[in-house]
């Protein structure tokens, strides 16, 4: 089967590997989408704290079941979503339900091989039928679980001020589920085009440019509040630190953001906010249902897949999905 590898940083290689055997209590899926997500992008330019290489990235994914195990809730031509975060089911975090977060954790992708090949075998605990759902829909469900999860984890409620900083994809994520939840919602970052996108498809209240006056424009938009919740989705220390500014007194800040770096902050500001802050880590099953409920119910714009290519075609044309010029906001490779 036709499978792409990550050699080393900015080199990705087509091979030959032998179609899987589905193991016990296993599921085996042809894959039919990936999305490319930012992590897979950090891959590409060797900025990703978690992985070795060689690696077969790609974990946004979708398929058609194609063998079960006997007594499956799951049915051979069933389209499903996969859960990547393979977790081990009984460690402290697992006992407590926090799989997203398992102390043993394996993401396809990152920790071990995931999708940009023809065929997985995984257990069956992590293919999700997505029942009403298209393919391309299927493979969208992973990274707009992780917004969800971050919406949860903060608890927004109806008519908060929520700050979004870093309108790529998770961002847009976020704002998406916020946004069902009640809040207004404001986009703040550096690209006039993400921005625009933002205002155009995902209905943000508000958009601003990273630039000189921007605190004070969301001050403005706030009457000098600042905001209920922030969540960074930079993957930009500096920016990370810089957001516990717009936390308004008694606020959240959530980091959806992972980066190999220390993040500081006042403490004299942290305390006087009384400010929560929140890790958000992947999601969980309860996330991805929501979001599948979700677009079931039309909540979520299609205009998200903006770029396409074959998997035969990865190697040749990933490096292009880097380049902001391209305005990619999500790619999806088919197979």
């Amino acid at each position: 089967m036709l499978t792409i590898i990550c050699d080393s940083p900015g080199t990705l290689s087509t091979v030959d590997r032998p179609k899987p055997t589905r193991g016990e209590g296993e599921v085996l899926v042809r894959l039919r989408r990936v999305g490319v997500c930012g992590t897979d992008l950090h891959i590409f330019t060797g900025n990703q704290p978690y992985l070795s290489y060689p690696r077969v990235i790609g974990h946004e994914l979708s398929g058609i079941v194609e063998e079960v195990p006997v007594a499956s809730h799951l049915t051979p031509g069933d389209t499903v979503s996969i859960i990547p975060y393979i977790s081990c089911g009984h460690c402290s975090a697992c006992r407590k339900g926090k799989t997203n977060c398992c102390r043993n954790i394996g993401v396809l992708g990152v920790h071990r091989d995931g999708g940009m090949t023809e065929y997985l075998s995984l257990p069956e605990r992590f293919v999700l039928k997505a029942e009403g759902l298209t393919v391309d829909q299927a493979a969208m469900v992973e990274f707009l679980a992780i917004g969800a999860h971050a919406v949860a984890r903060a608890n927004v409620q109806p008519d908060q001020k929520v700050l979004v900083v870093g309108a790529g994809p998770i961002g847009m994520a976020v704002a998406i589920f916020a946004r069902l939840d009640g809040a207004e919602v404001t986009f703040l970052d550096g690209r006039a085009d993400r921005l625009d996108f933002a205002a155009t498809h995902l209905g943000a209240a508000h958009t601003v440019l990273l630039g000189d006056g921007d605190q004070q424009t969301l001050s403005e938009i706030t009457n000098g509040d600042f905001f209920d919740a922030v969540f960074d989705a930079t993957g930009n220390p500096k920016a990370m630190e810089r957001g516990f500014g717009f936390v308004g007194h008694g606020g959240t800040y959530v980091f959806v953001s992972i980066v190999s770096s220390d993040i500081s902050f006042s403490d004299p500001e942290f305390h006087k906010r009384e400010t929560s802050l929140l890790g958000s880590r992947n999601a969980t099953v309860e996330d991805f249902e929501r979001v599948m409920e979700a677009m079931r119910a039309g909540e979520v714009p299609e205009a998200l897949i903006t770029h396409r290519m074959m998997l035969a075609e990865v190697p040749e044309r990933f490096a292009g999905l880097t380049d902001p010029a391209a305005g990619v906001v999500k790619a999806m490779i088919e197979i």
